[in-house]
């Protein structure tokens, strides 16, 4: 459960979750958009703000990272996730070209060239590709 109260957000967990709290906020407001879950992270970006992203389903992940592991033909010996860079994998600009592609055809989507260009992680294209999904839908 989460609460906005001020400039505080309380997230209250159950029972074997830790517990968090961010203090200094201004009130948000936050929608599950007909998801069974809602799950999302704080990060800290310069002058002091803090961006709230709301990160892909698992399965959204899981699928990306198959995907990632074929076009660039990695071994099973070699671990992919969410934080996984495309750089940091091997990937050139047209092996990124070719992810894209196959994550187009995997999920039935169409990414904009100025997208495609955002994406550096497998996150980054597990978040974009629900973007593109729920907008299909």
């Amino acid at each position: 459960m989460a609460a906005s109260a001020g400039s505080l957000i309380s997230m209250q967990s159950r029972p074997g979750m830790a517990a968090s709290r961010v203090s200094g906020l201004k009130p948000v407001s936050l929608s599950n958009q007909g998801r069974n879950t809602l799950s999302f992270g704080l990060q800290s970006v310069p002058a002091r703000r803090l961006r709230v992203s709301c990160a892909a389903k698992p399965e959204t992940i899981d699928k990306v990272c198959e995907i990632v592991k074929k076009q660039l033909a990695l071994s099973d010996e070699i671990p992919v996730s969410g934080e996984s860079k495309f750089s940091t994998l091997g990937a050139d600009s047209l092996d990124t070209v070719e992810i894209v592609m196959g994550l187009e055809e995997a999920f039935g989507i169409s990414v904009e060239e100025e997208s495609a260009q955002s994406i550096a992680t497998v996150q980054d294209a597990a978040d974009l590709i629900e973007k593109l999904v729920e907008k299909k839908d």
